[in-house]
């Protein structure tokens, strides 16, 4: 019998707060969103590789925040533009004069970012930032468990050991395997098994590329 050609059908996220999954490499992130709104300054910023839970916690304090809040995802795709960074400035002075909050997403922190604008650059350097760090062993099983969960497979613990400390300790690197894993059981008609995933790592090398840049910025009032 012929392989499979898998269909590519969206995965379906939920930003809902029971499912995300907090772990020690995003505990810090999900404590300031918690603390809203005492925060001490009007913009927080979170940051973190792409794939981590930005987005999810922007969505989580979205749900929270007052309809003069303003959530930017992505925000690393406005600097470098006078005419985006000047209305990202005037942003801010507005948050400040309003006493209401800002809250950022960033793929690094503010002192690796091109920013044109000196007092733009101050603004944001005074501003907190909260990394969500790249996940230990523990949280990489964790996430993987419930990559596959997203995508409703079930997987036995034997799997999950096995793939643990083959791979890059990512996000991207965890979500990109979960996806080909997924795709060569649809294919071959296999359960998600031990040898399969080992085939998957063997012929492929891209559990240590991952990262895309984000396609865009999005400024959302909440």
């Amino acid at each position: 019998m012929g392989r499979q050609i898998p269909l590519s059908f969206p995965v379906s996220e939920s930003y809902s707060g029971n499912d995300f999954l907090t772990l020690p490499c995003n505990e810090d992130a999900m404590a300031w969103i918690d603390r809203y709104p005492n925060w001490s300054y009007p913009v927080l910023i979170i940051y973190g590789e792409k794939g981590c839970g930005k987005t999810h916690l922007l969505r989580l304090w979205q749900a929270q925040a007052q309809n003069s809040d303003v959530a930017i995802d992505d925000a690393h795709n406005l600097f470098g533009d006078h005419k985006l960074e000047e209305e990202l400035f005037h942003q801010f002075n507005q948050a400040k004069e309003n006493e209401t909050r800002v809250l950022m997403t960033m793929t690094t922190n503010v002192a690796s970012q091109n920013i044109l604008l000196p007092d733009l650059a101050s603004r944001l350097m005074a501003a907190p930032q909260v990394e969500i760090t790249s996940p230990d062993e523990t949280d990489l099983r964790a996430i993987l468990v419930k990559l596959f969960h997203d995508r409703q497979i079930t997987v036995e613990p034997g799997v999950i050991a096995y793939i643990v400390p083959r791979i890059e300790r990512s996000f991207s690197a965890a979500r990109t395997l979960v996806q080909k894993i997924d795709e060569g059981a649809l294919a071959e008609k296999r359960s998600v098994t031990v040898p399969l995933v080992s085939g998957i790592l063997k012929g492929s090398d891209y559990v240590t590329v991952l990262g895309v840049g984000a396609a865009g910025c999005r400024l959302n009032h909440v």
